[in-house]
């Protein structure tokens, strides 16, 4: 039996490739393209079972919390996710325990390894930052993936009580080191020609380690977004990270 799925952001960019994407697949079956100015009614009447966001971070709580209380899975791509935010999710999700909600910082898998892989390898060199480049229409800086990747990196060197970071900077404008995101400096970049690039850069004694990721088309996203709609349903909760629902181990 295939899966119900409803796209909301269905006329933007993400949302078009989505759209493409579950349409073209044989498990699912897209009964809702919801945009600016459409009711999220539509959701109910057309028997969703799962709401893939990819909206604003002004729309998106809305989004969720009419879904969840409506017992609706969600898939979020959509950013601008904090603490705060996340905490009143999980509050939703009380209510409806048969729900699952997956927000993912990042839809692409090469994305998704290149975190992992940066977390890992941070536990072994004394410096490390983090420079993410986009497209001049994104809304947020630091991106969602890079603000991820720089708490994941915390975590991982905190873990092996790793020393802090080695920086004689005594002077510098606004700005100049980057967003500090944990322990890890973050510096965001907006160009026009970019979609979505992240470099994590680690340092010691003699040696540099670059771990590089390239989105040149938003298609790349689309086995991550299936990915997380396909098991969302069977995952109740909250689930930050499309990493869950990959054989990581």
């Amino acid at each position: 039996m295939s899966i119900k799925v409803a796209v909301l952001g269905a006329k933007g960019r993400m949302g078009k490739e989505s759209v493409k994407a579950i349409t073209a697949a044989k498990d699912l079956e897209l009964v809702a393209q919801i945009d600016i100015g459409d009711s999220l009614d539509a959701l109910l009447s057309s028997g969703a079972q799962v709401v893939v966001d990819f909206t604003h971070p002004d729309a998106v709580m809305g989004n969720l919390e009419f879904a969840i209380k409506n017992g609706i899975n969600v898939v979020v791509g959509t950013t601008g996710f904090d603490d705060a935010k996340l905490a009143q999710i999980k509050g939703w999700l009380t209510a409806q325990p048969k729900v699952g909600a997956l927000i993912a910082p990042n839809f692409g898998l090469g994305a998704v390894l290149l975190m992992q892989f940066a977390a890992q390898a941070s536990k072994y060199f004394e410096s490390v930052e983090i420079i993410e480049l986009h497209h001049p229409n994104k809304v947020d800086a630091p991106s969602g993936t890079a603000s991820r990747t720089a708490e994941m990196i915390t975590e991982a060197r905190r873990s092996v009580n790793k020393e802090a970071m080695p920086d004689a900077t005594a002077t510098a404008l606004d700005g100049a080191r980057g967003a500090l995101v944990g322990d890890v400096h973050v510096h965001s970049v907006r160009l026009r020609g970019l979609v979505a690039h992240q470099e994590v850069i680690l340092g010691d004694l003699g040696e540099t380690l670059t771990l590089r990721h390239d989105s040149m088309d938003r298609t790349g996203f689309m086995p991550g977004v299936l990915l997380g709609v396909r098991n969302v349903v069977s995952h109740p909760g909250l689930t930050f990270g499309l990493e869950h629902f990959m054989d990581l181990k």
